[in-house]
């Protein structure tokens, strides 16, 4: 049996996006016989300036979407990053295994950092190697992930191998990507070249998990478009990005291949296209939606939850992050 393991930060409201492209998977992982274990990384949040009672809040929020979505807390293992104390204390060891060239060519850290890059915090700069502390802390050997986390999986791989190497072990096993499948990659309804963000500052830029169906049919009609009918074939698509993503959009959620979506709908404009797609997002999203505002009416449920998760997340990090302590030269600590 492998373990899998994933985390989301409970920053923002989870979009779409976030749903297609990883949570739904979540869900369907658990199916299996591997080990999951799910985090709300609030470590990683806070490399950028979070208000203490809104992070406060927005975890308990995602907290509860995970298991509006179908996260089972029997199943699977599902905490807050910070109640483990083994994730920051293995980052530190590989902050000190890590090499600053292989930070440096971090594509996320250009793109978050831009032309800042002198302003930013240091951990927005090695939150990768957390990142990797977060999977070696449980030894997980499959990552679900999308293509633009590939390069932290690498990253991941390469402080593992330097580590046994250094140490002259072989403690830290290979982490094996699950690539995600490409018809999860939702993007912007306002830029269709443009992934759809819970970060993007216009909110008609995403659908929320937790929009209403009136909000839904709202952004859906107003999202970006362009002035031809829709084709008979994929193929047509290839230059029209706004199309495709509600095409891709359309398909996920209903279920429906996209060529069967656009025999049905070829040549018409994009009315009555819309108009079905809000129909089909309603059903999949609303119910999302109410479930997660149920379970934010009991916030002790959700604490008993993320308090059972912690212990059971604890009782396999710890052990394994201890032996790195030895590994590496530290005396033992308290029992």
């Amino acid at each position: 049996m492998a373990r899998i393991f994933s985390g989301i930060q409970p920053t923002g409201i989870a979009t779409l996006g976030n749903y297609l492209g990883a949570l739904r998977n979540w869900v369907a992982l658990q199916q299996g016989a591997d080990e999951c274990i799910y985090c709300l990384v609030d470590l990683h949040a806070i490399t950028t300036f979070q208000d203490p009672a809104t992070l406060r809040e927005q975890t308990y929020a995602m907290a509860a979407l995970l298991l509006a979505c179908g996260i089972d807390p029997e199943r699977s293992v599902l905490f807050h990053q910070s109640a483990v104390s083994a994730h920051a204390r293995l980052a530190w060891i590989f902050n000190c295994v890590a090499r600053m060239g292989w930070l440096k060519r971090m594509t996320q850290f250009k793109d978050k950092a831009g032309k800042n890059q002198e302003e930013v915090s240091t951990g927005l700069f090695v939150y990768p190697n957390l990142m990797a502390a977060d999977i070696h802390a449980y030894h997980a050997t499959k990552v679900p992930v999308g293509d633009d986390q590939l390069q932290h999986i690498e990253l991941a791989n390469d402080i593992a191998e330097r580590f046994n190497r250094d140490f002259g072990v072989n403690f830290f096993p290979r982490i094996e990507p699950i690539v995600l499948k490409e018809t999860a990659r939702v993007m912007s309804l306002r830029d269709g070249n443009k992934k759809m963000s819970k970060s993007d500052t216009s909110d008609q830029s995403r659908i929320n998990m937790t929009d209403d169906a009136d909000t839904i049919a709202q952004k859906i009609r107003k999202a970006k478009t362009d002035p031809e009918p829709l084709p008979d074939n994929l193929a047509a698509l290839a230059e029209r990005p706004e199309a495709r993503n509600l095409l891709g959009i359309f398909a996920a959620v209903s279920g429906e291949s996209q060529e069967t979506i656009l025999a049905r709908f070829a040549g018409s404009g994009f009315g009555p296209f819309k108009s079905a797609l809000t129909e089909a997002l309603v059903a999949h999203v609303e119910p999302i939606g109410q479930r997660t505002r149920d379970y934010l009416t009991d916030k002790a449920e959700l604490n008993r939850i993320l308090q059972v998760g912690t212990i059971k997340a604890a009782a396999i990090a710890e052990p394994i992050t201890k032996e790195a302590e030895r590994i590496v030269g530290f005396l033992p600590g308290a029992a």
